[in-house]
C-alpha cells in the first residue's frame, strides 16, 4: 500500500540527550538511554519499555532513520507518560558483531527490537524464532523476497516494519529523460546485498526491453567499489545506476568525483547518495521512514498491535533529489534537468555535497 503521512515531530529539549552515537562497535552490550516519559500525574513510576536498535552500517540514510526513531520515541514517551529505554549499536556490516549485538539485546530482556536494513532484519528473525520478541524492521527494500514476512499485508509472525522499496523503472525513465541518446548503462552494486537483487533484476529487464546495453560492476568493500567505478568509466557507460545498496552508499564519497571527472551522472536509490556527491537520489524520505518505524514500535508496545497482522508500510518514493554541485560539475543545466524530470516524479528537490544531513543543517 502507499502511505502518505503527515506525522508532526515534537521538538523536545530532552531530545538533545539522545544524540546518535555512530562509533564502531566491537560487540559489547549496548548502553541504554531513556527516551522520553515524565512520571505520571498519579505519582506512580512511569512504565518502562526496553527497545534495542541495531543499525547495519554508518551511512547517511540509515543514520537518519535511527535518529528519527529515537526522537519520535522520545516524543511518544512524553505524550503517553512512559519511558522507552533505548539501547543502540551499529554493527558496521560485520555479521559476527551483528549477532552479538542481537544476543546482547535478548540477554537484556528487551521488549522489542528494531533492525535497520535487510541483513539486520534477517538476523533478528533468526534470533527470535524461539522467543518471539517483537521485531520492527526499517529500510528493508523487499521484505517478501528476503523472507522476513509472508506478505506485505499480513507479515505472519513476529516481524513487521517499514520498506524503502524502490521503483527502478522510474529511475530508468529519469536517465532517458536527461539523455535520450543513452546507449550503455552501468549497474554498480554489491552482489551480497539482498536489497539490491530485485532492483538490479528490474533494471536489466527494463534495459533489455528498450534495447539498451548494460554492464555490471560490483564491489563488497570501498576499495573494490572504487575499482568498479573506474572500470565503468573505462567501459564507456553513459550513466550509472545504483539501487538502495548500503555498500555503495558507504563508498559514495570516495567515487563521486571519479564519475564527475568522466562526465558520467550517477543515478541512485536514495537522497543520501546525492548528499554524498551522486548526481541524483530517487526514493523515500528516510526521516519519515524513521518516524513511522517508531510509531509502529509504539503501537506494538503500548496498544498491543500484533506484528503478524500489522501491514508492512511502503511509501511514495517519487522525490528526485539532484545534487546541484554535481549537476554543475557535469556541465548540466539544472533548469533543463528539472524540466525533464518534473513530469516523471512527485517532486524535484536539490541538495549540495556534504558528509551528513546534520552538516547541511549547520
Amino acid at each position: 500500500m502507499k502511505l502518505h503521512t503527515g506525522t508532526k515531530l515534537v521538538s523536545l529539549a530532552a531530545a538533545a540527550a539522545l544524540t546518535l552515537s555512530l562509533a564502531a562497535c566491537s560487540g559489547p552490550a549496548a548502553s541504554p538511554t531513556p527516551a522520553g516519559g515524565d512520571t505520571p500525574p498519579t505519582g506512580e513510576p512511569a512504565a518502562v519499555y526496553k527497545v534495542g536498535i541495531c543499525n547495519y552500517v554508518d551511512d547517511a540514510s540509515l543514520n537518519q532513520i535511527v535518529e528519527n526513531i529515537r526522537d519520535r520515541l522520545a516524543a511518544i514517551g512524553e505524550e503517553k507518560g512512559v519511558r522507552f529505554e533505548v539501547s543502540y549499536d551499529n554493527c558496521n556490516a560485520d555479521s559476527n558483531v551483528m549477532n552479538q549485538i542481537i544476543a546482547n539485546f535478548i540477554a537484556d530482556d528487551v521488549d522489542l527490537m528494531v533492525g535497520v536494513a535487510t541483513p539486520v532484519a534477517m538476523a533478528m528473525q533468526a534470533a527470535t524464532e524461539d522467543n518471539r520478541i517483537p521485531v520492527v524492521f526499517s529500510a528493508v527494500s523487499d521484505p517478501v523476497s528476503a523472507g522476513v514476512v509472508e506478505s506485505l499485508e499480513a507479515p505472519g509472525a513476529n516481524l513487521t516494519g517499514t520498506s524503502d522499496y524502490l521503483d527502478t523503472n522510474s529511475i530508468m525513465n529519469l536517465i532517458l529523460a536527461a539523455d535520450p541518446e543513452a546507449s550503455k548503462i552501468g549497474l554498480l552494486y554489491d552482489q551480497g546485498q539482498d536489497s539490491s537483487a530485485t532492483p538490479i533484476a528490474h533494471a536489466k529487464e527494463f534495459l533489455e526491453a528498450n534495447h539498451i546495453d548494460y554492464v555490471e560492476r560490483t564491489g563488497t568493500t570501498t576499495d573494490e567499489v572504487m575499482l568498479a567505478a573506474q572500470a565503468l568509466v573505462a567501459d564507456g557507460v553513459d550513466a550509472v545506476f545504483t539501487p538502495t545498496d548500503n555498500t555503495i552508499m558507504t563508498a559514495e564519497l570516495s567515487i563521486y568525483e571519479t564519475f564527475i571527472e568522466a562526465g558520467i551522472p550517477h543515478y541512485t536509490g536514495a537522497d543520501s547518495f546525492a548528499l554524498n556527491g551522486a548526481f541524483l537520489g530517487y526514493g523515500v524520505d528516510y526521516a519519515n521512514l524513521g518516524v513511522e518505524t517508531a510509531n509502529m514500535a509504539a503501537g506494538i508496545l503500548l496498544d498491543g498491535s500484533d506484528p503478524a497482522s500489522t501491514p508492512v508500510m511502503t511509501f511514495d518514493n517519487g522525490t528526485a533529489t539532484v545534487n546541484t554541485d554535481t549537476c554543475a560539475a557535469l556541465g548540466l543545466d539544472f533548469d533543463a534537468v528539472e524540466a525533464a524530470f518534473a513530469p516523471l516524479c512527485t517532486k524535484v528537490a536539490t541538495i549540495t555535497t556534504a558528509e551528513s544531513f546534520g552538516e547541511l543543517a549547520q
